[in-house]
């Protein structure tokens, strides 16, 4: 590891670690993408019960949408926060 310096190794590993975080989000997509097109079928059978089906739709993709926020948190506390880089000026190695 010649020239590099440990905070810009860390600072590095911060982004790759930001970067990944924010995978999160991927799943929270494909599920509310399959959880809607779910209850369009269930709406398209029974029309009667489209609000149950709509407000139960609602719920499930507020939850996981919470995922995809927690990841999206994370990565920009390791981008701008940058904790790693606090706690190894603390340790002063």
């Amino acid at each position: 590891m010649e020239g590099i310096t440990s905070e810009a190794f860390i600072l590095g590993c911060s982004a790759i670690g930001a970067g990944l975080a924010m995978i999160a989000g991927i799943g929270a997509g494909i599920g509310q993408g399959n959880a809607a097109g779910s209850a369009c079928e269930a709406v398209g059978r029974q029309p009667e019960a489209q609000g149950d089906i709509t407000r139960t739709m609602l719920l499930g993709q507020a939850v996981a949408e919470t995922t995809g926020i927690y990841g999206f948190v994370i990565a920009l506390i390791l981008l701008f926060l940058r904790p790693l880089l606090t706690v190894y000026a603390t340790l002063g190695l």
